[in-house]
């Protein structure tokens, strides 16, 4: 019995993908939502990019969006193990975890741990 464990050079992509997404939603977080002149300035009309991030970040955050969308990937993931769909699940738990879908998005990373455990598919 294989059980479902990533190459060394899958999980160096993994790594990538994480600490990617993670960085990435610290910048949003910290840059972008919780500066109060960033969202003073995005209130009183500004149309740039970041303006776009922050409004965008914060509709998804404040719907649970992230954390739904990590736990239905981790579930998926659970069922059928395989790369991407356990790099799209922890792509969104760490978005969902800084972004302040904290209890969804920690059950998705332990559906995703849980996933280690589960028997690799066998090739068609």
């Amino acid at each position: 019995m294989k059980l479902f464990l990533p190459s060394a050079r899958a999980t160096n992509y993994l790594l990538i993908v994480g600490f990617c997404s993670l960085g990435y939603a610290l910048y949003i977080r910290y840059l972008a939502i919780e500066q109060s002149t960033v969202g003073l300035a995005c209130v009183a009309g500004l149309d740039t990019w970041l303006c776009l991030t922050r409004r965008t970040a914060v509709a998804l955050f404040e719907n649970s969006v992230f954390g739904w969308s990590a736990l239905a990937v981790a579930v998926l993931n659970l069922l059928r193990p395989s790369l991407v769909l356990f790099g799209v699940a922890l792509a969104l738990a760490c978005f969902g975890i800084v972004l302040y879908n904290i209890a969804l998005s920690a059950l998705a990373f332990g559906l995703l741990t849980l996933s280690f455990a589960r028997r690799a598919p066998e090739p068609d």
